[in-house]
């Protein structure tokens, strides 16, 4: 078997001009942590097709791209296909029966006997670049969910890709903000996809290929749940699927030669991937996680409450509860902003697993599956069953805004207010919450969250601070046959009489126990707030106060500085508004630095 854990990038032109062989190797080496062990490249007529590889076995068979044996098809993936093994069995006895091991022949193989529909067999994280030579065209594929992310560019007759924007950069293109798209990181905490704070720079959206030719472009949906339906089932039928999906869903991601493991954090979701990870394997679990020193903040007891349940060879490591230090990385890393503070422990862990193992199992997925966030609690038990969808929908978008639209009306300038497309960011919102009318209330919650936050947040931050010391993670939750299982379950199922995960952990507490099935689920709590107010304070005046970031002219920093005044009296707690937009300042000083709004 291989595993690999990559980085995949290159360009098609539509008048067959060629990039340098050297910007190309660039668009790889900027990204050699995601496949520090080797570069291959294949160049064609106006194209290119580059992968990073983390070599672990199959050292000669397993290079990338993988190449037709006439030359027509070319495929590079970053990722993993998880039900290769049954993929490649099904091709054995066909013209089209696979030499190696790899997953990545698998895909060249199945889309020579397919075409592009064999995309449905796949059951994995990926993405996927296929060149079709008798087509002359090129397919840009993403995952389901946007596990793997997958960036383009396409201008002056050239279309560039990467699975990250620093790759893109390296063609030397016009590095500017796209407006829009840093309105909706004001609205949500982070850009939601497609856009990305780059202009002319989008994603490949989750669950969508690319078709594209040389004179055209053309987005094709391939999955989705928008015509899911809820059933009627018995809580004991549904808590028997549960249990068998997530338990297949955990096998098939054992499969790797490396040494693996698991972050456990003692919380219900972690505890779960554990503990089924106990059942299948003869050798103790490693599992990982980060407690801190101050013991008002740690939690790592009920990780090692977790880990002697399972009897797993815990790793565990108190760290001071201050973090920040590592911004600046977790931003270079993720290629944009994000306001979410909880990326820091994220690679702090990496960092420690990295030193044993080359692969993770997570609980990603399963808080926006199965309404395990408290916000969609105290929302319920705070809105009215009387009240309209239009209103309903419209206060959890207020809800889930980190600026409202009138609190971004005062932040920005007059001249920026003039050019930002007014109710943007809500027409994007609706535009999701459209596609699952028929599903209830709160399965159209979580839609929102499964949609936008988990490929525009949520799953860059294991994505990214994993691969940023080169450890893959892969999260059993977000297994394609547990999501349309989920989101055929009625609402009521999941967050029923005020319990969050309500048929979730009835499926699981006798695997892990009452008190970890039960336990409060605690975010990333440390007083970053306090901390603003006290030894942050000099950080706050030159992120947010000083000459260079007032240069920008995009925001009125006389607003600014009354909310962080109210902010250090107690008057109101801006912690997540100002932690965004120190944010934002990190972002623009490693990335374009000499911006400044016109």
């Amino acid at each position: 078997m291989e595993i690999k854990m990559c980085g995949i990038f290159g360009y098609f032109s539509s008048d067959f001009s060629q990039i340098s062989s050297e910007i190309v190797k660039s668009m790889g080496d900027v990204i050699n942590y995601r496949g520090p062990d080797g570069q291959g490249i294949y160049y064609g007529n106006g194209l290119a097709l580059g992968n990073q590889r983390l070599a672990i076995i199959d050292l000669q068979n397993g290079n990338q791209p993988f190449i037709s044996e006439d030359n027509s098809i070319v495929v590079v993936q970053n990722g993993e296909i998880f039900n290769h093994i049954e993929l490649a069995k099904e091709l054995e006895d066909s013209d089209f029966y696979c030499r190696t091991h790899s997953d990545t022949e698998v895909i060249l193989r199945l889309y020579q006997k397919h075409g592009i529909g064999f995309i449905h067999k796949l059951n994995g994280m990926f993405s996927i670049a296929i060149y079709d030579k008798n087509l002359d065209k090129l397919f840009l594929i993403r995952d389901r969910v946007g596990e793997k992310p997958l960036y383009f560019y396409n201008k002056n007759n050239t279309l560039l890709f990467s699975s990250e924007i620093k790759s893109i950069l390296k063609n030397n293109i016009e590095k500017d903000v796209n407006i829009n798209a840093l309105d909706s990181y004001l609205t949500f905490n982070y850009v939601t996809p497609p856009l990305t704070l780059f202009k002319d720079i989008y994603h490949v959206m989750p669950g969508t290929y690319l078709d594209i030719t040389r004179n055209n472009i053309s987005e094709h949906a391939w999955w989705s749940i928008e015509n899911n339906t809820e059933l009627n089932k018995t809580e004991d039928e549904w808590i028997t699927e549960f249990n068998g999906i997530l338990d297949d869903a955990v096998r098939i991601r054992l499969r790797s030669d490396v040494p693996f493991g698991a972050f456990l954090s003692g919380g219900v979701d972690s505890s779960t991937i554990v503990g089924y990870m106990s059942q299948h394997l003869q050798i103790p679990v490693k599992t990982f996680s980060i407690g801190f020193q101050d013991p008002k903040y740690d939690e790592s007891i009920f990780a090692q409450e977790a880990a002697d349940r399972f009897h797993t060879d815990h790793y565990s490591e108190k760290v001071e509860a201050n973090l920040l230090s590592l911004w600046n990385k977790a931003i270079y890393h993720c290629d944009q902003p994000h306001g979410d503070v909880s990326f820091m422990p994220t690679l702090r862990v990496a960092e420690l697993a990295s030193k044993k193992v080359k692969m993770v199992l997570t609980g990603d997925g399963a808080d926006e599956l199965f309404a395990g966030y408290d916000k969609y609690k105290e929302f319920i038990s705070s809105s009215s069953d009387t009240v309209s969808d239009d209103v309903f929908f419209s206060e959890y978008y207020s809800k889930i805004s980190l600026f409202r639209e009138e609190d971004r009306e005062k932040l920005y300038t007059k001249a920026l207010n003039k050019i930002i497309s007014k109710n943007k960011t809500k027409e994007i919102f609706n535009n999701v919450l459209s596609k699952v009318e028929n599903l209830d209330r709160i399965n159209r919650m979580l839609f929102i969250d499964t949609y936008l936050l988990l490929s525009g947040n949520n799953l860059v931050k294991p994505d990214r601070m994993g691969m940023a010391v080169s450890i893959e993670n892969r999260a059993p939750f977000l297994d394609y046959r547990m999501i349309e299982y989920a989101f055929s379950m009625p609402g009521e199922l999941k967050l029923h009489k005020n319990e969050t995960k309500y048929i979730y952990k009835k499926a699981v507490k006798d695997l892990i126990g009452s008190n970890l099935a039960y336990r409060k689920k605690q975010m990333f709590t440390v007083p970053i707030g306090e901390w603003l107010k006290s030894d942050l304070k000099p950080l706050v005046n030159e992120l947010l106060f000083s000459k260079t970031t007032e240069n920008r002219n995009l925001f009125n920093y006389s607003h600014i500085k009354d909310m962080y005044d109210k902010h250090c009296s107690n008057e109101k707690n801006y912690t997540r508004e100002i932690r965004a937009l120190m944010a934002l300042e990190i972002w623009f000083r490693e990335f374009i630095p000499e911006y400044t709004h016109v």
